[in-house]
């Protein structure tokens, strides 16, 4: 069965054997959601992931991912200020 999905909004970030696609979607219903689709290589094949957030979760997400990422980020900078010691 085919749907509908229109892409409202799509941005690529690649990383050496990773690329990411963050993209912002609508369904024939008008319903939008965001999608973050991990592509990676693995010997001579791609594996897929991909993360679905429906538009009345996004809030909550973006604060929890916020979160994670500032978290990462302060280990990064200690951990790079204890090697540079």
């Amino acid at each position: 069965m085919a749907t509908n999905n229109w892409e409202l909004f799509t941005e690529k970030v690649g990383t050496g054997a990773r690329i990411y696609f963050f993209d912002v979607k609508e369904d024939n219903r008008g319903h939008r959601y965001l999608v973050i689709n991990e592509t990676k290589k693995i010997g001579d094949k791609w594996e897929r992931s991909r993360v679905i957030v429906d538009e009345s979760n996004i809030f909550s997400f973006n604060e929890h991912l916020k979160k994670a990422i500032q978290f990462l980020m302060d280990l990064t900078v200690s951990q790079s200020e204890k090697m540079s010691n």
